[in-house]
């Protein structure tokens, strides 16, 4: 494994830098990928949009690249380009060693850190060198932060791929997520009757009432080692002196264990309509599995390659299971094995979000080594 030259640690906090100032909150990630296709056509790679936008919710689809390797074999390495909602414009300074923003509001590390190593490899092996050990298929989805809905709308079947990698965990880098939820999100419309809260208050029906009611007998929080529950929204009434009529909550269950997931998802309904029925209201429910979870076997071929990479980069392993999900989730439904590897973003979807420089340079490193390392396994 040759390692990374300083020409291109310096290149990469460049690109870095580039890819946080386009902005790309999801849904609006066009910008973002006319300038990853630009940076992988000057590169004379083709690049292939798919039409997955609408679906998604973007006014971009996907973005797939392939580099052709020494053997047959590829593998995916996949980055998204959207960033949860802008508070601030985003202007990457250097803080003590660490990318921030220089403004109140996040900088778009998760996962833009991620998109500019990706971009950074391909630019090695297009260079005119060797090409990679084996062939690697990148993939810059939209609308992950959405309940990856980008990743959830492609077509793995276009991926030649046997196995593929995120690095999209904000944790120190080293740890490996072997384990990701199942997510159900509810969203529950409670309708009663308004009346005037001063004059004939007793002929309203209070949706407000009956929701807090159904919240109030929820199970939230933590439930356990492997599940979590939590009323994300809630809205309702019109005016002080109205009994009101509506009232809006959205709600998730998440659990590693599917069975879990389901069965808290059925009792948290039990109580929306439980609710409804003793206030008088009419309860509407919407509830969708939005993605599901996976565990990934101890001995799989892409974990196995994944940690032989860390330790040649000077980190020890860290296996570890997740509440949260990424674009791997999409993949291991549809049937291609994924790994998560974390990025070592700090306090992601937060102001104050950063990301060391050396945590940047050392992704890159990480990804040459995997690249090495899963050439290494397709090989066995």
């Amino acid at each position: 494994m040759r390692r990374a030259s300083a020409a291109e640690r310096e290149h990469l906090h460049e690109t870095f830098v580039e890819l946080c100032r386009i902005e790309s909150p999801s849904g609006r990630e066009r910008a973002c990928a006319d300038w990853v296709s630009a940076q992988l056509a000057g590169m004379g790679l083709e690049v292939l949009e798919d039409s997955s936008g609408p679906a998604a919710g973007s006014d971009a689809g996907n973005l797939l690249a392939r580099i052709r390797g020494s053997s047959p074999e590829s593998m995916l390495l996949c980055a998204h380009m959207d960033t949860v909602p802008l508070a601030a414009p985003v202007e990457p300074v250097l803080v003590e060693g660490a990318w921030e923003n220089a403004h109140e509001g996040i900088l778009g590390a998760d996962n833009k850190s991620a998109v500019a190593v990706i971009l950074e490899l391909a630019r090695r092996f297009t260079n005119g060198g060797e090409p990679p050990p084996v062939g690697i298929e990148m993939l810059f989805t939209v609308c992950e932060e959405t309940s990856l809905g980008g990743s959830a709308e492609f077509d793995v079947t276009q991926l030649h791929s046997a196995f593929g990698y995120v690095f999209d965990h904000a944790t120190p880098i080293g740890e490996v997520v072997v384990a990701s939820p199942t997510h159900y999100r509810i969203i529950a419309e409670l309708r009663g009757r308004a009346a005037h809260a001063g004059v004939r208050p007793e002929e309203g029906r209070s949706a407000v009432v009956a929701a807090a009611r159904a919240i109030a007998a929820m199970r939230l929080g933590r439930l356990d080692d492997a599940t979590t529950a939590n009323v994300g929204m809630i809205e309702g009434g019109s005016a002080i002196n109205v009994v009101p009529e509506r009232c809006r909550i959205v709600a998730e269950v998440r659990s590693l264990d599917e069975e879990r997931a389901a069965a808290v998802t059925t009792e948290t309904v039990d109580h929306l309509q439980d609710a409804a029925d003793a206030g008088e209201c009419d309860l509407d429910l919407q509830v969708e599995r939005m993605f599901r979870g996976y565990r990934t076997k101890p001995r799989a071929p892409q974990l196995a390659a994944a940690e032989r990479a860390l330790r040649a980069c000077g980190y020890e392993p860290h296996r570890i299971l997740s509440g949260g999900a990424s674009d791997a989730n999409s993949f291991e439904a549809a049937g291609l094995p994924c790994t998560c590897l974390a990025d070592g973003t700090e306090r992601n979807h937060e102001p104050g979000e950063r990301i060391t420089a050396q945590s940047l340079e050392e992704l890159l490193e990480i990804a040459i080594a995997v690249v090495d390392e899963a050439a290494a396994e397709l090989a066995r």
